[in-house]
């Protein structure tokens, strides 16, 4: 898909855009690969607001600490999960809520 040069900022669908849809799904590799063609980790827009909150609701631990280490804001607020801690609390992701805090 990118290599066909489809823009991976594109905004579509139930989850928004192409890293939401991985995000949510915990495919870390795709996520990797995406925020490596330049895909915005603080982007605001979506069901999920940020990257951050899609992969806290989904409760992928392994995502979560991949987009802290990219600079993801922790404290960025906004879609229907308020905030990345409250989406990881609303789905009962004990371990997503101790990286976030």
């Amino acid at each position: 898909m990118l290599e066909e040069g489809v823009d991976p900022n594109y905004w579509s669908g139930n989850y928004e855009n192409v890293l939401q849809t991985a995000l949510y799904g915990g495919h870390e590799v795709v996520v990797s690969l995406l925020l490596d063609q330049g895909t915005g980790v603080n982007t605001h827009h979506g069901e999920y607001c940020t990257a951050l909150q899609a992969a806290s609701a989904g409760g992928h631990e392994a995502v979560v600490k991949l987009l802290l280490d990219k600079g993801a804001d922790v404290n960025a607020k906004g879609g229907s999960s308020g905030t990345a801690l409250q989406a990881a609390s609303a789905g009962g992701h004990e371990a997503v809520v101790k990286l976030l805090l």
